[in-house]
Order: C-alpha cells, then sequence, then structure tokens
C-alpha cells in the first residue's frame, strides 16, 4: 500500500524581476512528498534550495506551478488564509534560530499556541514536554542569550513542533553550528519529528543531514537534478 502524500509540488517555478532583468530561480520542479517522510535537499549556494522551501512555505508566491498541502492548493489561498495554513500546517526552523530575546525558552515555545488562540495551561503544558523531548528540562527557564548554539536550535525545534504541524521546514538548520552540535541536532530533529508524526523538509549543504534522510534531492540551478533513497 502506498503511504499517503502530505505535499504535491507541480512544474513550479520561480523568477525574480530586478528591473529589467529577470533572474530564474527556480524552473518548473515536480515532486512528491510522503506523510512522515524525512526529505533533504541537497545542492550549491544558488541552486534554488532556500526559493523552493520559501514557496513550499508560503513565505513565497511562484511564478508558476502549484503547491498542494494535504490536497489544498496553497498557491490560491488568500492571505488570511495563508497566515492560518503557516500557524496551524507548517512549522519553520531557521539558521539563526529567530529566537525572541526577551522571552525564555519555554515562552518562545509557547507564543505559537498562544497566538493561535490555545490556553496558557496548555500550551506551558505542551512547551515544557517539548523542552524535555529535546534534552531542555533543566534550561526551560533560560534566554536565548544564555543557552548555546546548539541549545538554541533545539528551543527552535521544539516552538516549530508545538502547534503539531503536518509540515516541518528547516533551511540550513546546522549552518550555524560546529560539527559535534550539528549531528547532535540533526538527530534531535529527526526523532522529534519521527514521534510527532510530522513530515519534514530539510534544505542542506551538510553531508551529515542526508545521513538521516528518508530520501534526499539533489538541486542544481533551479532544477531537481538527481534524487535518491536515503541511508
Amino acid at each position: 500500500m502506498s503511504k499517503e502524500t502530505v505535499i504535491q509540488v507541480e512544474e513550479l517555478a520561480k523568477t525574480y524581476q530586478l528591473g529589467k532583468v529577470s533572474i530564474p530561480a527556480l524552473h518548473g520542479v515536480s515532486f512528491t512528498v510522503a506523510k512522515g517522510e524525512f526529505l533533504v535537499v541537497i545542492g550549491p549556494s544558488g541552486s534554488g534550495k532556500t526559493t523552493l522551501l520559501n514557496l513550499l512555505g508560503a513565505i513565497d508566491k511562484p511564478t508558476s506551478g502549484r503547491v498542494l498541502i494535504d490536497g489544498r492548493d496553497i498557491t490560491t489561498l488568500d492571505e488570511g488564509e495563508l497566515t492560518k495554513l503557516r500557524r496551524h500546517k507548517i512549522g519553520f526552523i531557521f539558521q539563526f534560530y529567530n529566537l525572541l530575546p526577551s522571552l525564555t525558552a519555554v515562552e518562545n515555545v509557547e507564543l505559537p499556541m498562544l497566538t493561535a488562540g490555545v490556553s496558557r495551561k496548555e500550551a506551558a503544558e505542551r512547551a515544557l514536554q517539548l523542552l524535555s523531548a529535546v534534552g531542555l528540562a533543566e534550561r526551560v527557564g533560560h534566554l536565548p542569550d544564555e543557552l548555546s548554539g546548539g541549545e538554541q536550535q533545539r528551543v527552535a525545534i521544539a516552538r516549530a513542533l508545538v502547534n503539531k504541524p503536518s509540515v516541518i521546514l528547516a533551511d540550513e538548520p546546522t549552518g550555524d553550528l560546529d560539527t559535534k552540535t550539528g549531528m547532535e541536532v540533526v538527530q534531535i530533529l529527526y526523532d522529534t519529528a519521527k514521534k510527532e508524526k510530522a513530515t519534514a523538509i530539510v534544505v542542506t549543504h551538510d553531508a551529515m543531514i542526508t545521513e538521516k534522510a528518508d530520501r534526499i534531492l539533489n538541486m542544481r540551478d533551479g532544477n531537481i537534478i538527481g534524487a535518491e533513497a536515503g541511508s
């Protein structure tokens, strides 16, 4: 029995306009992602990886083509619908963490739930559960500048998962970390995403992340030039 498809990408293209100059960033790529899959997208700088991730996360709009998440074409949604989609269906993890400096670890993780209208009690319970799952049970009351880079990225992973999204999008999640810490963060991201039954798409040029991949897409010059099963 085939696995359920969560993401369907059809002929997705993006061209940026700088004055009179057109700069193609993505050339009609198509692929699907199965529920619970840990997909890694690799390629050199400028290959279109981040552009692809931004389109999948509805941060940017394509020039042509479409993206379906759970069967819904997100390229046709208005801004209000996109806000709801990003809040409830998609969790983001960035290279530089994007934590609010004035909030503690637990408050940073709680915030997406509170914004979504969840009670403070329920948000606190869920945040503490996830921070414990990523190994930060003893650090929940610390501010971001009191945490190491690896600890901040663990907080970011917990925050991305707090609203139980069906899709996790990670943009170079180990790019600002040393090798040992990066390996630890990758393992935590993989384990937590699998436990939460989330589909993860990780964009990276870090080869060690591919060791955890269920499948690897290789990008170059705005095209997918190859796909292979993970290890």
